[in-house]
């Protein structure tokens, strides 16, 4: 299985994770250049060595108009607030936060921009009253930021719909740990298109390297404390808090936020779980760098290698039925199908006063158990159902989609345990060979000779 293990000992952001995966490929510089054709507006990329505790890695630079996100002038102008609405946090790194003012760090607890990067990102605020800027500067809605993504950047379908999971993760959090709608949550245009930059380049390296699995570290968070003018607010922000809810978090004492909305966002999009490193043959190492200096390394670690799958532990739902047609238990297996189960099956069987009766069985996770027992018994006749526990071993699957003069076929591999096999989709061969008049061996022959295999 195509692994790829994210270490985020000193947190995450958007940048440093960029940068990580910038490293894992055999021409990092040419995928810059693809991220400047992207179509951002008024945003440019440039890949920067940088050197943390000995370690030299990537930092990936993004500048909105020639300027580097943290030099615009965000968090001065002196109009802390001459607007008459709540701004809600979205950047916690030193400048505007959930209270919508200038951070100042509480005495004691150093809080300065700890990456370097995002200052204000993803700033979002309550919409509900009148403007009352000193200066203009315009604001974005999430529906504003889906229209961008969709419609102005140039990048595959399936790309955009990461990026803009990730964002809805970000608004959710923003509604959620302040009490508004989703739809009253606005981006500010400053920081806005550096965050774009930041969400993309991640999207967009993961489909490129195409992992099968993402796995991630425990994240470390940072600790201490914030003042804005309308009180003290703790590390890790609320936002970043409420996307976390269910991840393995921690604090090793570094005064300072480590883990922003953005990181998080990007990090629960992508995770197939958080944990430890799994047994895995490492290919490829990248390092994305943060500006800060600390004692640890200021980095995010990306690998990317071979690993087995583990063995899972699954259920086995079965009962014996000898008064049910065979159409009835067609019906019955679709369902069960559709509550989550793996795989389903029967077996004949003799049953008491020598009937002949169907031992139906259902294999699933423990997740989709409760939901797999209901509709056994809702499309069944049985009145009770055995449950036994197995672990099983598989091998590693996953779909292909390849290009043919005669359109896209689709191709299931499997692999692992010194095996690989694969096999196309019966639909696409079936497609090919009704518009060619030809059988379907000679479909897939056809498949063949066009080097598929």
């Amino acid at each position: 299985m195509r692994t790829l293990y994210l270490d985020c000992g000193m947190g995450a952001a958007g940048d440093m994770l960029a940068a990580a995966l910038l490293e894992l490929l055999p021409d990092p510089d040419s995928f810059v250049e693809e991220l400047n054709a992207l179509g951002i507006p008024g945003v440019h990329f440039s890949r920067e060595a940088s050197v943390k505790c000995g370690i030299t890695g990537t930092h990936l630079a993004v500048t909105v108009d020639g300027q580097e996100e943290e030099s615009q002038d965000f968090h001065g102008h002196g109009h802390e607030h001459m607007h008459g609405h709540e701004h809600i946090h979205g950047q916690e790194h030193g400048h505007v936060s959930s209270c919508g003012h200038v951070h100042e760090p509480v005495p004691g607890h150093e809080h300065e921009n700890v990456h370097g990067y995002e200052q204000g990102q993803e700033h979002g605020h309550v919409h509900g009253h009148e403007h009352g800027h000193a200066h203009g500067h315009s604001h974005a809605s999430l529906r504003d930021m889906e229209h961008l993504v969709r419609e102005h950047l140039h990048l595959p379908e399936r790309v955009k719909e990461k990026m803009l999971a990730a964002y809805g993760l970000i608004a959710e959090a923003e509604s959620r740990a302040h009490g508004v709608p989703v739809q009253e949550i606005h981006f500010h245009e400053v920081g806005t298109m550096d965050a774009v930059a930041d969400i993309a380049a991640v999207c967009l390296l993961m489909d490129r390297l195409a992992p099968d699995e993402v796995v991630v570290s425990p994240v470390h968070v940072g600790s201490g404390q914030v003042r804005c003018a309308h009180g003290i607010l703790p590390v890790p922000a609320p936002a970043t808090a409420w996307i976390l809810r269910d991840v393995p978090v921690y604090s090793a004492g570094i005064q300072g936020e480590l883990c922003t909305p953005t990181g998080a966002a990007l990090l629960k999009t992508f995770a197939a779980r958080f944990g430890q490193m799994p047994p895995m043959r490492v290919q490829a190492i990248g390092y994305g760098m943060g500006k800060k200096d600390f004692e640890a390394a200021n980095c995010v670690r990306a690998m990317l290698g071979e690993a087995e799958a583990a063995p899972e532990e699954i259920c086995e739902l079965c009962c014996n039925v000898d008064d049910m047609t065979g159409e009835a238990v067609g019906f019955a297996m679709e369902r069960l199908f559709e509550a989550g189960a793996l795989d389903v099956y029967t077996m004949p069987i003799g049953m008491k006063k020598g009937r002949p009766g169907i031992l139906l069985h259902a294999m699933c996770k423990e997740a989709e158990k409760e939901a797999v027992l209901r509709a056994m018994f809702a499309h069944t006749a049985t009145i009770g159902v055995r449950e036994n526990r197995f672990r099983r071993h598989v091998l590693n699957r996953r779909v292909e989609t390849l290009d043919t003069p005669y359109g896209e076929v689709r191709r299931k591999v499997s692999e692992g345990y010194g095996v690989r096999r694969g096999k196309y989709e019966y639909e696409d061969l079936a497609r090919i060979a009704k518009e060619q008049g030809i059988s379907l061996a000679e479909a897939e022959a056809l498949a063949d000779r066009e080097g598929l295999r």
